[in-house]
C-alpha cells in the first residue's frame, strides 16, 4: 500500500506495519466477485496477467495465483513482497513481485496486462497521487482491460476523525475506525469517483458495506469496475 504526507509517495509506515503484526490473509468477497464475474468461465486463466496494485503481504496475490492467473504484484514494503514471496512458495504458486512505489511508476510496459485490480490501497494517498496512480493503471492496462477498484467511501467510520490531510475527504491518521494508526486516508466521494474515473469507459458502481459495534459504525466500499477505451 502506499500513502502520501507533504508529496506523494510511498509511506514507510507500511513497512512498519507490515513487519510487524499479520495483516489480511484472505482477500474479500468483492475482490473475488468481481474478478470471477469478469474471468471465472476464461478456459485458460494463464493467458491473462493480472496486476495486483499495493499488494502487501499478498493475500489477493496469493487468490489470483491460486486460480491460475498469471500475476504480477507491487508495493513499497520490502516485508509486505517478502511475505507475498513466502506464501506462494510454500504453496508451489509464483508471481512476479516488485517493490515499489506505485504512484510514481509501474515497472512494467505499456498495455501489459488485461487487467489491474486496486483493493483500498489507492485511498491511502492523496488526490493528486490517485490521479498519477490512476494514469499509470491506463498505460499499462491493454486497450479493453479492466480496472476493478475498491476504494473507502466518504460514509465510512473514520471520515472527518483526525488531521485533515491536504483534500477535503482526507485524514492524517484516522483517530477512529478501520484504519486507525495506518496514515494517510482518503475517503472517495461522488464526485471523487467521477473525477478519478474519467479517463476510463464502461463504468459500473456499486457500494458494499457491512457494520461493527453491534451496528453502531458503518465501513463501506465503492465497487468501481472499468475499461480502458479500445478493443
Amino acid at each position: 500500500m502506499n500513502t502520501a504526507n507533504t508529496q506523494p509517495g510511498w509511506d514507510p509506515i507500511w513497512e512498519a506495519i507490515f513487519s510487524s503484526r499479520p495483516w489480511g490473509k484472505y482477500p474479500p468477497e468483492p475482490v473475488i466477485r468481481e474478478i470471477m464475474r469478469r474471468f471465472g468461465n476464461v478456459p485458460d486463466r494463464s493467458t491473462l496477467r493480472v496486476l495486483d496494485l499495493g499488494s502487501g503481504p499478498g493475500a489477493n496475490t496469493w487468490f489470483l495465483a491460486r486460480e491460475g492467473f498469471a500475476v504480477s504484484a507491487i508495493d513499497g514494503s520490502p516485508s509486505g513482497i517478502a511475505q507475498n514471496r513466502a506464501r506462494l512458495t510454500a504453496e508451489n504458486l509464483t508471481a512476479d513481485l516488485q517493490v515499489g512505489d506505485f504512484t510514481k511508476h509501474l515497472p512494467w510496459a505499456d498495455a501489459t496486462f488485461d487487467a489491474v485490480l486496486d483493493n483500498a490501497s489507492s485511498c491511502a494517498n492523496p488526490l493528486r497521487a490517485i490521479t498519477a496512480c490512476f494514469a499509470e493503471v491506463r498505460r499499462v492496462l491493454k486497450p479493453g482491460g479492466v480496472f476493478i477498484s475498491l476504494n473507502l467511501t466518504d460514509r465510512t467510520w473514520g471520515y472527518g476523525l483526525g488531521p485533515q490531510g491536504e483534500d477535503a475527504g482526507s485524514v492524517r491518521g484516522a483517530a477512529e475506525g478501520p484504519l486507525h494508526g495506518v496514515g494517510y486516508v482518503h475517503f472517495f466521494s461522488r464526485a471523487d469517483i467521477d473525477r478519478l474515473y474519467a479517463g476510463f469507459i464502461d463504468h459500473s458502481l456499486e457500494r458494499s458495506s457491512y457494520t461493527m459495534g453491534s451496528q453502531q459504525h458503518l465501513i463501506e466500499l465503492w465497487i468501481v469496475t472499468c475499461r480502458k477505451p479500445g478493443t
